[in-house]
């Protein structure tokens, strides 16, 4: 139902207002230090890439990656929490709330905390020359959809597992290296044959849709494969969310 999901939605914002300051620096800060270091600092060096500066080039691939880190760290812990130490969780499904309803409230409310920190992104590089075209008013839409593909498997890999320890595998062999080797900083193409590993990311795809907003890059894939890619893993995680959180609720 529309009103359990918006219940959903609505606890996670009201959580969210009192612990916002906390995520301050991760969301909001750390982006915009990361692209002033590497894209201004390193772009020095590096010149121009595709016909535009470095720091134009790297603006779409840090937004994305932004969304992509946000997602997925947001997925770890609250979710394991939520069944494993408050048992939260439990406590909603024992009222009327659905698993589906507590899917979509929760990814909603994954989609906003993205789009927020996705509006301030914008507006901070935009005066700056960061966004050479009037269509990078797509790219909160291309990093919604990223949110929603990353949250939806991991919050199923997070309702899965009894140890945190296993957090920091995904950080290690997931994140870190899919931020360093999805397009954010570099084309893959310099991977040679290991670019077939970017393939699989979603990310990459992201990543490529935000560099055809904001710059007018040609996709390698067609928009609409690229689309499909992340569509796939949307589909994907959503199954398997709902089968981990049902065993889950069982115990």
């Amino acid at each position: 139902m529309a009103s359990a999901t918006y219940a959903v939605f609505e606890r996670y914002m009201v959580l969210y207002k009192r612990l916002w300051r906390a995520s301050l620096f991760s969301s909001f800060a750390l982006p915009l230090l990361f692209l002033a270091s590497i894209g201004l600092g390193v772009g020095q060096y590096v010149g121009e890439l595709g016909g535009v500066s470095y720091a134009q080039w790297i603006v779409p691939g840090v937004l994305a990656s932004t969304a992509f880190q946000m997602a997925l760290g947001e997925s770890t812990y609250p979710v394991l929490g939520s069944f494993k130490w408050d048992r939260s969780a439990h406590a909603m499904y024992a009222t009327r709330v659905s698993i589906w309803d507590m899917l979509r409230g929760w990814l909603l409310y994954l989609v906003v905390r993205v789009q927020i920190a996705v509006a301030v992104f914008l507006l901070v590089v935009w005066p700056f020359g960061g966004l050479a075209s009037p269509w990078a008013l797509v790219t909160p839409l291309v990093a919604a959809v990223l949110t929603v593909a990353v949250a939806a498997p991991v919050t199923a890999f997070a309702a899965s597992i009894e140890h945190d320890s296993y957090f920091a595998l995904l950080f290690r062999f997931v994140m870190i290296p899919a931020t360093l080797f999805s397009g954010v900083f570099f084309p893959v193409e310099q991977l040679g044959w290991l670019r077939v590993l970017a393939y699989v990311s979603p990310l990459w795809h992201a990543v490529v849709l935000c560099r055809w907003a904001t710059l007018g890059e040609v996709t390698p894939w067609p928009a609409w494969a690229h689309v499909a890619v992340l569509g796939a893993f949307v589909v994907g995680g959503l199954w398997w969310a709902r089968v981990a959180f049902a065993r889950r609720l069982r115990d």
